[in-house]
């Protein structure tokens, strides 16, 4: 088994730690633009193999695509974070760019591989990587909902005081501050919905604190996350590569389930072996079903910007 990391920043980083210390590949390559940073990390990473016990091979290399060649799962981490001043259009523009251009590279060296994009904005690069590529869509996947579904749990074990891992909650529709959904009537606590347990204002507490939970932590610590984004693409990887079946909450293509069409949106998935494997179209209270069909709007708004470039 081979895996492919690009981008070796803090979430690329942290996304091939995790895939490891679960030893889910024998050979894992780390790619970068920047010469020598994944190189570096790498010998980093693997200089602790002998102290935590694994012997997944780490290879880091600079723009060398034909290293990556036979990877069995590729994740796409690279891009730019949005600075200050720069416009939505801007970003999207280069880091379509880099995306599209990854994702072409990785093609050509591992035709059958599966992708999961975590490039921002990742609905709409997630919709350009199965649109540039071609591939079918149970091989192209977003990161974003494992994410915030992870981010979901952790506010409801805070109000509950549990164990998040006692919790069962997704979140659906755009990975963005505006546009994700929390199903809050939907997440069970050991299967007794929450909504039992909790007050209306501590739902809706949850909730709000779900939908910022990226920009608090860049609040904090000044810079976007990485830990739980790393973990969150790992498990996505590991039920691919073990074929878990799990259910994740995930960046897909919609061909009518939920009533979309021609958009990548977060929703309820099996990944196994093959990728996105099923689709959950769960029942969605009529309130419910109106937010995500805001939330894609607002998500092909930015997948407008893609078409105006000719990038799609």
């Amino acid at each position: 088994m081979k895996i492919t990391v690009v981008g070796a920043g803090a979430v690329g980083a942290t996304c091939a730690d995790n895939i490891a210390r679960k030893e889910l590949a024998e050979e894992l390559i780390l790619l970068d633009i920047k010469e020598g940073f994944a190189e570096g990390k790498a010998i980093d990473m693997m200089q602790t193999a002998a102290l935590l016990g694994f012997d997944t091979k780490i290879t880091g290399v600079t723009n060398d695509y034909a290293s990556t060649a036979g990877s069995e799962v590729v994740v796409i981490t690279s891009g730019l974070p949005r600075k200050p001043g720069m416009t939505r259009e801007e970003l999207i523009g280069i880091n379509a760019g880099i995306v599209k251009g990854v994702a072409e590279n990785i093609l050509k060296h591992s035709p059958d591989t599966i992708i999961i994009v975590v490039s921002n904005p990742m609905d709409t690069m997630n919709y350009l990587a199965l649109k540039s590529t071609g591939l079918p869509k149970n091989r192209v996947l977003g990161m974003g909902g494992a994410l915030d579904s992870s981010r979901f749990k952790y506010y409801l074990s805070q109000e509950l005081g549990c164990s998040p891992a006692d919790l069962n909650a997704v979140v659906i529709g755009g990975h963005g501050d505006t546009t994700m959904i929390p199903l809050i009537n939907h997440a069970t606590w050991n299967s007794i919905p929450v909504t039992q347990f909790l007050s209306k204002e501590q739902q809706e507490k949850v909730v709000a604190s779900t939908m910022v939970g990226g920009a608090t932590l860049t609040k904090l610590i000044g810079t976007s996350a990485w830990y739980a984004p790393g973990a969150g693409t790992a498990a996505m990887v590991e039920s691919i590569v073990r074929d878990q079946k799990k259910l994740i909450s995930s960046g897909v293509y919609l061909d009518g389930e939920y009533g979309q069409k021609d958009i990548s949106l977060v929703v309820p998935v099996i990944i196994g072996k093959n990728g996105a494997e099923k689709i959950l179209d769960i029942k969605l209270s009529d309130t419910e079903q109106d937010t995500f069909n805001k939330s894609a709007d607002a998500v092909r708004n930015m997948n407008a910007v893609l078409h105006e470039m000719k990038l799609v």
